[in-house]
């Protein structure tokens, strides 16, 4: 992938975590935190509502297939970590709920998020 490629990309992948950060707070969403990062790894959107923090992993690919296979086991592993990391550092949230999310944009007018997408092991 040339240079240019991978700033659009970047680029494009900025702009969807703030396509899902706005739906999120159409949704009833508060959010806490997004590109958070720690020791753990990077999560895209910590976001909170009635009770259960989501720890969004935010995909944006051409197609929701390629989006979905990218989110690899390795992958949700290191988001479960550092999701474990945040709530341990941040103690106000520690009687809360915990969720991993994956939020699929395929374009700015297309947007799937899928709750519960999986739970650590």
């Amino acid at each position: 992938m040339t240079r240019v490629r991978r700033r659009r990309a970047h680029a494009w992948g900025v702009v969807a975590e703030y396509l899902c950060a706005l739906l999120l707070l159409c949704k009833g969403y508060s959010i806490l935190e997004m590109r958070h990062r720690n020791a753990m790894g990077e999560i895209d959107i910590i976001a909170v509502r009635s009770g259960v923090i989501a720890f969004i992993e935010v995909k944006a690919r051409a197609g929701e297939t390629q989006a979905l296979e990218s989110v690899t086991a390795q992958k949700r592993r290191r988001i479960a970590r550092a999701g474990h990391a945040f709530v341990a550092s941040h103690g106000r949230y520690a009687q809360h709920g915990l969720r991993f999310d994956v939020m699929v944009v395929t374009s700015p007018w297309k947007i799937r998020h899928l709750t519960d997408a999986w739970r650590p092991a």
